[in-house]
């Protein structure tokens, strides 16, 4: 049997899901859809999203990425190389790979990031 035999469904509206601020980027708002916390014993499933005119600085994750864009245009750099994405696109950002990102436009950009569970250190890079 699988370690997530015992989890029951988890089922969470969109009104019951509260985004907070990112500190690192003015801008950038973050959503836990998913986590330990709810059972998931792997992932973490959130929604990001970023502000027309917002940039995250570049940095670095300790883990992988795995990002659907939902909504808006925006780019996202990774290691030297610029992708402008839009609704549809799908990202796999490797662990310690520099990544930032930039909205440009003028509707905000979201997204949904799927990362592992545990510890994850961000590094800004100067």
């Amino acid at each position: 049997m699988s370690d997530t035999a015992d989890l029951g469904p988890i089922v969470k509206r969109g009104d019951e899901v509260t985004a907070e601020p990112v500190d690192a980027a003015e801008g950038l708002s973050k959503a836990v859809l998913i986590d330990e916390s709810d059972g998931a014993p792997h992932f973490a499933m959130r929604r990001f999203e970023l502000a027309a005119g917002a940039e995250v600085p570049r940095h670095t994750n300790a883990v992988e990425h795995e990002q659907y864009v939902l909504a808006g245009e925006y780019v996202v750099g990774i290691g030297d190389t610029e992708h402008a994405v839009s609704p549809g696109d799908a990202l796999l950002i490797p662990a310690g790979a520099e990544h930032w990102y930039r909205n440009e436009g003028d509707e905000a950009g979201a997204f949904i990031c799927v990362v592992p569970n545990g510890d994850d250190t961000i590094e800004l890079v100067e």
